[in-house]
């Protein structure tokens, strides 16, 4: 079939395009708001499609069945592990600004400890810089770290108030997880019809897409909550106050590369350690050296392999970009576009590239 020349359309054809488009447009607009819900749905779909083409080739003719297991895998997996850890994280997060406020959990009693712990040296080094006034470098730590924790209780209070929304958007997801899920074949092919490019770039894109979607959820999600979850139980095994709530913080810093789960352990291990707490300091020390911090490192490649790394400051800056627009979603949209961005500029450095290259070697063949 030839492709139609768009440089001679008539009005009516200029004028349906013209159509098109808003109509795009304002459907797009229309599903905004569910924009999170959408994305998530889609991105388990991708994930979740081996499992579903497994079941589904154990019962070729219960396509319905076979997409409801799956789904029912996905709640199972990991709706219910997130929900438990969310209240948790809630629970435990209200406890300790409950210790911070009462006094329980004394921040200027710990820092001073810290301070006195120090050796000459440390003094010395800290004079320099202009910080010899512990006392009010405490009394800003303290208030800062009060200050998020409010922060932290209000965000939690907000959710709780905002539960209607959250499970609707659950509801949604889960919906079109199901249908994508079901007739994910065929509407990939209906979509591959409608992107108006060039099939062999079309096909390239939408390939890199699927392989980076998975490789961005099974090297980064899982290695984040890998390295969360160990975090959390060594925290709590040394009797670190709140371990669910570091737990989940170190698998949010996994995400940065340049930063690491290590912005949470190393402090904490330096703090057991001068306050006199040796033995829980060593085996954090241990602990995130070659078992946190060897997750990232094992665990990472074999999940991802080469097809979808990406440079590590491209996956910081994405990242942080992605969080700054679209929000708790941004750890998966910023790595995509940010790979799709690198995709697409491959293809056409080949498109440009391949044609000389084939033009020389056929010249060559000639003479």
């Amino acid at each position: 079939m030839r492709s139609r020349d768009f440089t001679r359309l008539t009005f009516e054809e200029v004028s349906f395009l013209a159509l098109v488009v808003v109509v795009s447009v304002a459907f797009v607009a229309l599903i905004a708001p569910y924009f999170g819900a959408i994305l998530w749905a889609l991105v388990a779909a991708i994930l979740f499609s081996p499992t579903y083409h497994f079941i589904h080739s154990h019962m070729p003719r219960r396509h319905n069945l076979a997409a409801f297991i799956t789904l029912m895998t996905i709640i199972a997996v990991i709706i219910l592990p997130t929900l438990v850890v969310g209240m948790a994280l809630t629970d435990q997060a209200s406890a300790l600004y409950s210790r911070i406020q009462t006094g329980a959990f004394d921040l200027e009693a710990i820092f001073k400890q810290v301070h006195a712990s120090l050796p000459d040296w440390a003094h010395r080094l800290l004079a320099r810089m202009g910080m010899a006034d512990f006392a009010r470098a405490s009394e800003t730590i303290t208030n800062g770290i009060v200050t998020q924790a409010q922060n932290l209780a209000g965000r939690a209070l907000q959710i709780g108030q905002s539960a209607f929304n959250i499970i609707l958007a659950g509801g949604v997801m889960l919906y079109l997880t199901f249908f994508l899920l079901r007739d994910g074949t065929r509407l990939m092919e209906r979509f591959r019809r409608a992107i108006p490019l060039e099939p062999t770039r079309r096909d390239a894109l939408i390939d890199h897409f699927v392989v980076v979607v998975r490789a961005t959820i099974k090297g980064s999600v899982v290695v984040a909550i890998l390295q969360g979850f160990v975090g959390g139980v060594v925290f709590w095994f040394i009797g670190v106050p709140a371990p669910v709530l570091w737990g989940v913080v170190m698998g949010v810093f996994s995400f940065f590369p340049a930063v690491g789960t290590g912005i949470v352990w190393v402090p904490v291990a330096i703090l057991l350690l001068v306050t006199g707490q040796t033995w829980q300091g060593l085996f954090l020390v241990f602990c995130g050296f070659f078992v946190i911090g060897l997750i990232d490192n094992v665990v990472r490649p074999v999940l991802v392999g080469h097809d979808a790394r990406m440079p590590d400051f491209v996956v910081l800056i994405s990242t942080l970009g992605g969080l700054q627009m679209f929000g708790i979603s941004g750890f998966i949209v910023g790595p995509l576009l940010a790979a799709l961005f690198l995709a697409a500029w491959d293809i056409l450095t080949e498109v440009r590239t391949v044609p000389a290259n084939d033009h020389q070697a056929g010249t060559g063949d000639t003479e």
